[in-house]
């Protein structure tokens, strides 16, 4: 008699656990959807935080806004300093963790600076997009100008170049990443380029709604049958 009312809870139990994962219902609905999104931020020194503590880069400081609106998400920063594109390619394997959900990739600005063919780096960044497809990894694309001393020819190239990579890999665009602080000298080092803890805050609110559509793109991934 002991034996069986001691059996009976865990008979029950077992049937309940059984019905929750029947085969009526989806991979994806039996798994925990609110489990932390893992976003990587593969770029050069302008996602790397260049002069700045490490807790005001830019994927520091964009996990954290993400957060306070709510998002379950941890962004890696994968940014180095003056890393070209072929430079992010070349990293691009170890640069990923086993459980990375999405991808922005912050490259190009280093090859404008030095006047790289166009052709090479939309050869290079078409490569890195082909790998982090075979990944299925959702992907966000930030682009850049380039210097006006190259003519007008290869600004046009070279803009037109994130734009036809983000159609063609079906990724969140993002046409210009230091949107809403270049050239303000009171966001910037004196450099001139790199941002200053508070350029990185301008970036990241002009960011936000881009990087929001990627998680989107996740979410949605997750939710699909496996």
């Amino acid at each position: 008699m002991i034996r069986k009312t001691i059996w009976k809870p865990i008979v029950a139990f077992a049937s309940l656990l059984a019905a929750l994962v029947a085969p009526g219902m989806s991979g994806a609905m039996a798994q925990d959807d609110s489990r932390e999104i893992v976003i990587v931020a593969l770029g050069d020194s302008l996602t790397a935080g260049y002069q700045l503590p490490q807790q005001a880069a830019f994927p520091v400081q964009l996990e954290k806004a993400l957060r306070s609106r709510g998002a379950n998400v941890k962004v890696i920063n994968a940014g180095v300093s003056g890393d070209t594109a072929s430079d992010g390619l070349a990293r691009l394997d170890w640069a990923l963790p086993e459980n990375a959900d999405a991808v922005i990739v912050e490259l190009g600005a280093n090859d404008a600076l030095r006047g790289i063919p166009v052709s090479e780096t939309t050869r290079v960044l078409t490569e890195l997009m082909e790998k982090l497809k075979a990944k299925k990894l959702p992907v966000l694309i930030a682009g850049m100008e380039a210097p006006r001393n190259w003519g007008p020819d290869y600004v046009k190239a070279f803009r037109q170049m994130y734009v036809d990579l983000s159609r063609k890999y079906d990724a969140v665009f993002y046409p210009f990443f230091l949107n809403g602080m270049a050239m303000d000298k009171g966001l910037t080092l004196p450099d001139g380029l790199h941002p200053t803890e508070k350029g990185v805050g301008v970036i990241v609110e002009h960011i936000l709604p881009s990087v929001e559509e990627l998680i989107g793109k996740v979410q949605k991934r997750r939710a699909e049958p496996s």
